[in-house]
Parts: structure tokens; C-alpha cells; sequence
């Protein structure tokens, strides 16, 4: 018998279906966000599209997703973007800070709390004028 041959044996399952169950909460919690902020919740789960969704509901150009694109830039402007949603639900500073540093439980306080969309980066959506 070979003792040696569990070596090959791979992670298990048990980390497997936490990374999944991990990956849709992640997006039931941006489901959520984009129908507070009038969007279709299924846009979440499409990839490339959903950040361009994201892009409308802080108000920005489609074309800032290029600057997505380039390193170091990039950085800067994800973080840009999470302020301005931070800012768009009516939320301060410390809020982008949760968002940034502690989004496991930012990012489902904005989904499930009563925190209300205001139009991009916090201007008054047409229906409130």
C-alpha cells in the first residue's frame, strides 16, 4: 500500500460547496442592490455587464470600465465607484470605508437595510422633483 497516494487527493468537497454557497450570496446581495437602485437584479449575474450597470446607478460613463482595464488606474477608480455607490444610497465616508475594508457585512447591510437609493451619487432621482 502506498501511503503517499492520499497526497493527490484534492481539497474535498466540503470547501467547494462554501465557495459556492459564498459566490451567490455575493450575488443575491448585488441582486438586491441593483433593484434598490431601479435596475434588473438579474444584471448582477452577468459579468462585464453588471459593472457597467453599476456604472449608471453612480452615475458615470460607460466608458470608465476602460479605465478598469489599466493597472494601477484601476485601483483608484474601483474605489472611486464604491464611494459614489456609498454616496448613493445616502451613506458617508465610514460607510465606503465598511464597504471597502469589511464588505462580508457592508455589502448585505446596503442590500437589506432600509437604505434608500438617491439617484446617482446622491443627486434626486426625477421622481422625487
Amino acid at each position: 500500500m502506498d501511503n503517499e497516494s492520499h497526497m493527490y487527493d484534492g481539497i474535498g468537497t466540503g470547501p467547494i460547496f462554501l465557495l459556492i454557497f459564498i459566490a451567490a450570496f455575493y450575488l443575491y446581495v448585488y441582486w438586491r442592490i441593483f433593484e434598490k437602485a431601479g435596475k434588473p437584479g438579474w444584471a448582477a449575474i452577468i459579468p462585464i455587464y453588471n459593472t457597467l450597470v453599476m456604472l449608471e446607478i453612480v452615475g458615470k460613463p460607460w466608458w470608465w470600465i476602460l479605465l478598469f482595464l489599466i493597472p494601477g488606474v484601476n485601483f483608484v477608480f474601483a474605489i472611486w465607484m464604491v464611494n459614489l455607490l456609498s454616496i448613493s444610497f445616502g451613506k458617508g465616508i465610514g460607510f465606503t470605508l465598511g464597504l471597502l475594508f469589511l464588505s462580508p457585512i457592508f455589502y448585505p447591510i446596503l442590500a437589506f437595510s432600509n437604505a434608500e437609493y438617491k439617484g446617482p451619487a446622491g443627486a434626486p432621482s426625477v421622481l422625487e422633483m
